[in-house]
């Protein structure tokens, strides 16, 4: 590797998970075909859908010795910035289907959802969420499309250019002290006495079928990889390099390639922050294990203390391991993909969306972590652009140019 940083990285092997094995199971029950068939067909009809590109990095794969690397660059996803867009947006739809039915009234295709007969009825609906910016901007988003009513919790570390965002959608805002964590249960009480519908990517005891609707959701961008990756028909990735979080993306993801590749499914490594670490640590106990105290990071989306359950429970199964990164590699590799390395294209990626470049980075630097995880020079690494720029001037103030002039290069 040359004239890259190197990033200190932690492992953490699961021990639970299935190797070389075909789809099924329970991952194949929470995120069954006729579920992803669903979510396809709808929101493949969304204004603005298109596939977002899955992009070559030639010259970042040469300087780490690999085969090759794609970029999945989610930072284009429906003008969102973000992956968030399919699952968030998807559940409100689900959710707004399922109380419209409730009335007796089904809805056909989505023009009949958008059309002004049935605004009476959405517009007194109100769904909210939690968040750390790109699911609250998700879920606001499809409410002001659909048009229901949409409260979003926004915990006290979650900067104002993000919540200026999901206020430009129409949005009402509520502030809470605390985490994350504290802002999903604020949530879920004011929810119950309000009488309104929670669209949260995480789930807990007794609420699965909205954190399903949204995994379905994030399968689609799976599906579009699988479409895209080169090489003959049926090749896999030999690695999938994914975002942790509470586990939505990476088990709606890894689940869908594993139903696509089967037992040739790439190897999963989920990446999460030092501080939260809460899937490593799952890993480790071969239980659902909090992170304790404070889990703030500069990988502001990755911010979670406690892994859902439902995601786990495909995880478990899917994901081979973890890798858990310091703040300042993120930090470095956005400042890396925004040059583009070797004639790379340059790319817009914020704080979390370049966390699974950077912990491949940290890996290939590792002599001993490059050999445990097989990144050789015939590994085909699929990583995950999760979110572009989602707060302008931190992306700024960390790279030292705007997404504009930083998009103006390519």
């Amino acid at each position: 590797m040359t004239n890259l940083p190197a990033f200190a990285c932690r492992h953490q092997a699961n021990d639970l998970a299935l190797k070389s094995e075909p789809f099924g199971g329970r991952t194949a029950e929470i995120l069954g075909a006729e579920a992803f068939a669903e979510a396809k067909r709808e929101i493949t009809a969304w204004p603005g859908y298109a596939p977002t590109p899955l992009l070559p990095l030639s010259g970042l794969a040469s300087a780490l010795g690999l085969g090759a690397i794609h970029y999945k660059d989610e930072g284009q996803r429906f003008g969102l910035k973000s992956f968030k867009a399919l699952g968030g947006a998807y559940a409100v739809l689900k959710v707004l289907r399922r109380e419209m039915a409730a009335r007796d009234i089904h809805i056909g295709g989505l023009a009949e959802l958008l059309s002004e007969d049935h605004r009476s009825v959405t517009s007194a609906i109100t769904v909210c969420c939690a968040t750390d910016g790109n699911h609250g901007r998700s879920v606001a988003w499809a409410a002001q499309m659909f048009g229901c009513a949409c409260v979003i919790y926004l915990h006290e570390g979650v900067s104002a250019g993000r919540e200026n965002e999901i206020v430009a959608y129409g949005a009402r805002i509520r502030r809470v002290s605390g985490s994350y964590d504290d802002s999903v249960r604020v949530a879920a009480e004011e929810a119950g006495e309000q009488g309104w519908f929670v669209v949260s990517d995480t789930s807990w005891e007794g609420y699965e079928e909205v954190p399903a609707w949204v995994m379905h959701g994030y399968m689609v961008m799976a599906d579009e990889i699988a479409g895209q990756w080169p090489g003959a028909e049926g090749s896999a990735p030999s690695h999938l390099f994914i975002q942790g979080g509470v586990g939505g993306l990476a088990a709606g993801v890894a689940g869908q390639l594993w139903r696509h590749f089967g037992a040739q499914r790439p190897r999963t490594v989920v990446v999460e922050p030092e501080k939260a670490d809460c899937i490593a640590r799952t890993m480790r106990a071969g239980e659902l294990t909090p992170v304790p105290g404070d889990v703030e990071t500069f990988m502001a989306c990755l911010a979670g203390a406690n892994t859902s359950p439902l995601a786990w429970e495909i995880l478990r199964d899917s994901a081979d391991e973890t890798l858990i990164i310091p703040d300042m590699a993120a930090e470095e590799t956005m400042r890396i993909l925004a040059s583009g390395v070797g004639g790379d294209r340059p790319i817009v990626a914020g704080e979390s969306g370049c966390a699974a470049t950077a912990a491949l980075i940290a890996a290939c630097g590792d002599a001993a972590m490059r050999e445990l995880l097989g990144l050789g020079a015939d590994a085909r690494v699929l990583v995950i652009g999760s979110e572009g720029a989602t707060d302008a001037e931190i992306y700024r103030q960390v790279v030292g140019r705007t997404p504009e002039e930083v998009a103006s290069a390519i």
